[in-house]
């Protein structure tokens, strides 16, 4: 592994990156697609999905002024956020907002990144809150998704080539802005079927007095809304799509 010097590393993290072709920026978007309506990778990549919930319980819990006692994160792909404070008010409704919004608007600022040419930077910053959400796991499945997630990320982010991390990051941000609709459906049949007494949006009716089905479409509103803005940063602009190389002929 090459050694660099600090000074190297801060440049290669805050630096642009070129955009990569058209093609790759579709490809990677079907491909995220595919894994979101294929049920068998979908069990797999929602862990990702479930990572991204629970830190934003976990944050908002942080900056609301509550105390984080723990993440825990399971197999099947749920996932438990403990944290401690007064049981209403502010700081708690907040808290319980924060996991379906999570992943779609952390996928928009994704896009954002991507769409100024920070791949790096993207990459870099999805370890970073990775490393802070790991301090905070409680068991030993959690710690292993979040430990194998961020080592897929380094590895992209310090060996692959310029071509490779920008795939890996627009998967990464397609991904995100796609699967944060899934959930919400899921969410909603559950409701339906009285499986899920306690989800966020039955606890945030009982904590506001607003139905959960409204909390479910603002859910829904939201990952909706970061999914288009998401994809009009991701897409090159038609105006230069001229300029870029055409896909490899095989």
């Amino acid at each position: 592994m090459e050694t660099v010097s600090i000074s190297e590393l801060w440049d290669r993290v805050t630096g642009t990156q070129p955009d990569p072709p058209w093609w790759l920026v579709v490809l990677v978007g079907v491909v995220a697609l595919g894994a979101v309506l294929h049920g068998p990778t979908w069990r797999v990549a929602r862990n990702t999905v479930t990572i991204a919930h629970e830190g934003g319980h976990a944050l908002v819990a942080l900056v609301t002024g509550r105390k984080l006692d723990g993440i825990k994160l399971h197999s099947d792909t749920s996932g438990v956020t403990v944290s401690r404070g007064k049981p209403h008010g502010p700081g708690m409704v907040f808290t319980a907002l924060a996991g379906y919004l999570a992943p779609p608007l952390l996928g928009l600022l994704f896009a954002a990144l991507l769409a100024g040419g920070r791949i790096t930077l993207m990459l870099w910053f999805a370890l970073a809150l990775l490393a802070g959400m790991l301090v905070m796991i409680r068991n030993a499945y959690g710690a292993l998704s979040v430990l194998a997630t961020g080592a897929v990320v380094f590895l992209v982010s310090w060996l692959g080539d310029a071509k490779v991390q920008a795939g890996f990051a627009y998967l990464a941000a397609w991904f995100l802005l796609i699967a944060a609709t899934r959930p919400v459906i899921e969410l909603q049949r559950m409701r339906a079927r009285h499986m899920a007494p306690s989800s966020d949006a039955d606890q945030l009716a009982h904590l506001t007095g607003v139905p959960g089905l409204a909390w479910v479409g603002l859910f829904a509103s939201v990952a909706l809304l970061s999914l288009v803005a998401g994809a009009a940063l991701l897409f090159p602009d038609a105006a230069s799509s001229a300029h870029i190389p055409e896909p490899p002929r095989f």
